[in-house]
């Protein structure tokens, strides 16, 4: 068994890339935290990666990520919800910088989810597991 890299890819910044260059997310807020002044009514989409596992044998990362997707309305959010799905589901087979996307696969989402922490906020969760090849 291999051991695992002594750091794993960003991948929090690849997916954060991946979204921002999809034309369906233009002038979407894509980060992997809120901006300042944000209150949850903003066209914007929070990427966090929520563990996953290290596969050693194939040297493969398959982190589970998270999109927290918020709209001015329920609606939008749902919206914005399936455009960065659609996106990350349409990396499997291309590469990211240095790492290979050998699959991907929707684990949970989109699911309504009120946040307590912004009143206001028209929330959205997905759960997306990728496998990366890390060279």
């Amino acid at each position: 068994m291999t051991t695992p890299p002594s750091a794993f890819p960003d991948v929090e910044k690849l997916v954060v890339d991946v979204l921002k260059a999809d034309p369906a997310l233009a002038g979407v807020t894509v980060a992997a935290q809120a901006p300042t002044g944000f209150d949850g009514t903003q066209n914007t989409v929070l990427v966090n990666r929520r563990g996953g596992a290290w596969i050693g044998d194939l040297h493969v990362d398959k982190p589970l990520i998270e999109f927290e997707v918020y709209g001015p309305t329920k609606t939008a959010a749902h919206v914005l919800a399936n455009a960065a799905r659609k996106a990350l589901l349409a990396t499997i087979g291309k590469q990211l910088g240095a790492n290979f996307v050998s699959d991907v696969e929707e684990q949970d989402g989109p699911r309504w989810m009120p946040d307590y922490l912004y009143r206001g906020a028209n929330r959205y969760l997905c759960v997306i597991q990728l496998s990366l090849n890390v060279f």
